[in-house]
């Protein structure tokens, strides 16, 4: 029987060595793919591998299940939770070679953007697209490493609109900052492993609030995207220790880029007067530097 105190990835490479030739070739690639592979029937992973279905079958039996739909949903369950930092340090063999890593990190960061631009539904996001402009206020909420995206979407979205919130963590309660949304309000919660419970817990506030919610996130099966009217999802498949936040960030500036074509005269207005503002108070070094 499967050790049941062993997770999923540590199972396949503490049965490694005793696999066939061919469920090595599924091992490596469920490690290397396991948010991929989660979603693949038998037969398409075979296919993927280049094995048979009743090889993947077999690899599902070495590690202890009775097939494979139990380690598919084992995945799944991996996915919504993510890798502890140190599982994800002892899965890095790829990255030990300094003089690779650089090229292996943007291959992987060009890889999240394909995927990202194969699986995104164009009809959700006008939906997103609409909300934001049909919404009387706007928060955004993204906590841990996903602040430095809500930061980012806030700073521009705050140029075109006027009703934009950022709710960020040490200045007060998120609950505090959040304490008047209503169902008139939309709520923009940014949530990528490994997934914050401040994060899912104020938006849990705002749905009961009747606030429409929007999900930026890396998973349809993700925690939040359970809990979102609208889900837009970006890949972050991690790179050693750390998630890469390319993809997601590439989304936001495209969602912000849509904001922005439908208040262009608007929004042109403004910059001219922040150009005059920035230039009156130096805010930015226009002088030649040759």
């Amino acid at each position: 029987m499967r050790d049941e105190n062993l997770d999923l990835i540590k199972n396949i490479q503490k049965s490694f060595s005793r696999l066939s030739k061919g469920q090595k070739l599924i091992a490596q690639f469920i490690t290397n793919n396991y948010d991929k592979a989660a979603f693949m029937t038998a037969s398409k992973l075979g296919n993927k591998v280049g094995v048979s279905e009743s090889t993947v079958v077999r690899f599902a039996n070495a590690l202890g299940y009775e097939g494979y739909p139990q380690l598919q949903k084992e995945l799944q369950e991996l996915i919504k939770t993510k890798l502890t930092t140190v599982q994800r340090l002892e899965m890095s063999q790829d990255y030990t070679n300094e003089g690779a890593v650089l090229k292996k990190v943007l291959k992987a960061d060009m890889d999240n953007i394909k995927a990202t631009i194969e699986e995104i539904d164009d009809e959700v996001f006008q939906n997103v697209v609409n909300s934001i402009f049909d919404a009387k206020r706007i928060y955004i909420i993204g906590l841990r490493s996903s602040s430095t995206l809500a930061e980012y979407l806030g700073f521009y979205l705050n140029l075109i609109l006027d009703n934009v919130k950022i709710v960020t963590p040490g200045v007060s309660d998120v609950f505090e900052q959040m304490l008047r949304v209503g169902k008139d309000d939309l709520v923009i919660g940014i949530s990528f492993p490994r997934y914050s419970t401040n994060t899912l817990n104020a938006i849990n506030y705002t749905k009961e609030q009747g606030a429409v919610v929007i999900g930026i996130t890396d998973s349809q099966v993700s925690p939040i995207a359970s809990i979102s009217d609208y889900t837009l999802v970006a890949r972050s498949n991690m790179a050693s220790f750390v998630d890469s936040l390319v993809a997601p960030l590439s989304l936001i500036n495209a969602l912000l880029v849509a904001v922005g074509m439908r208040e262009k005269d608007e929004i042109s207005s403004t910059f001219d007067k922040l150009e005059k503002i920035w230039e009156k108070h130096n805010v930015y070094n226009n002088k030649n530097t040759i």
